[in-house]
């Protein structure tokens, strides 16, 4: 047997760069070719310009409304830099999202935010909305409207859920690129937003993407932490996801109090 035959059986079960073999001293050209690639998908994902068209216009036929906003960060290179100001909503789309403020309290307030991956964004966010939302109308939860949140990080979703008087935010944000997923979303719940949240007050389901969480299987968990958010009033490090044991059939451990 070759000393490469474990390889192809083993690279079924990761996308990580495994056994690439060598050439003399160096990488094989073909690994060194597809590395290449790689970072630059990867560079791609956190600079190219979201493209907010086409996820407005699937929100729009899910009879939902859609609020185009901003961050504090001006430009991208300001984002990069600066990720306080990314947490934040410029004066206009605080201006906008106020005026949008009525007296109803919507029991979720969906923000998505291009994040460090408009590519994640652009493949994900709309399947994942698509299966969502009709387990949130099943449910009688009210949707407020949908913020566009462009040069927005996960704390963004925070002061829009806080505005808008939301019981809880779902953020779906493109998330860092890696060499073999650059074009991985990330979901993040908080009950009872406002501007100071940490990061342990909120819950993350992360890497839905076509070769990771798939948009029917991230929406389940989401569905199934928001439930228990609202049974609870609580999101983050106190509220566990144990979806899977009703993935797999098993019977939900009784909670402790």
């Amino acid at each position: 047997m070759s000393n490469d035959a474990p390889w192809p059986e083993l690279r079924r079960f990761t996308d990580a760069r495994i056994g690439l073999g060598r050439a003399g001293s160096a990488l094989p050209i073909r690994e060194v070719l597809s590395f290449a690639m790689a970072h630059a998908q990867a560079r791609d994902a956190v600079t190219t310009p979201m493209d907010w068209a086409p996820i407005a216009a699937e929100v729009s036929a899910m009879k939902l409304e859609t609020l185009p906003v901003a961050s504090a960060a001006t430009d991208r290179d300001v984002y990069l830099r600066r990720p306080d100001l990314g947490r934040r909503l410029s004066p206009a789309s605080l201006e906008l999202l106020a005026g949008k403020a009525t007296g109803s309290h919507p029991d979720l307030v969906i923000v998505v935010a291009d994040g460090l991956s408009s590519t994640g964004v652009a493949a994900n966010a709309g399947a994942l909305l698509g299966a969502l939302l009709p387990m949130a109308r099943k449910s009688g939860w009210s949707v407020g409207p949908v913020v566009l949140a462009s040069q927005a990080r996960v704390a963004l979703g925070d002061e829009a859920g806080e505005i808008l008087n939301a019981r809880a935010v779902l953020v779906l944000i493109g998330e860092r690129p890696g060499l073999s997923s650059p074009d991985s979303l990330g979901a993040y719940l908080t009950f009872s937003p406002r501007v100071g949240r940490k990061d342990g007050e909120r819950n993350c389901v992360s890497n839905i993407r076509a070769g990771g969480l798939s948009a029917a299987e991230g929406a389940f968990k989401i569905h199934w932490l928001l439930r228990e958010a609202f049974r609870r009033g609580l999101t983050g490090v106190t509220l566990k996801d144990e979806s899977a044991f009703q993935l797999e059939g098993i019977q939900q451990p009784a909670i402790e109090r």
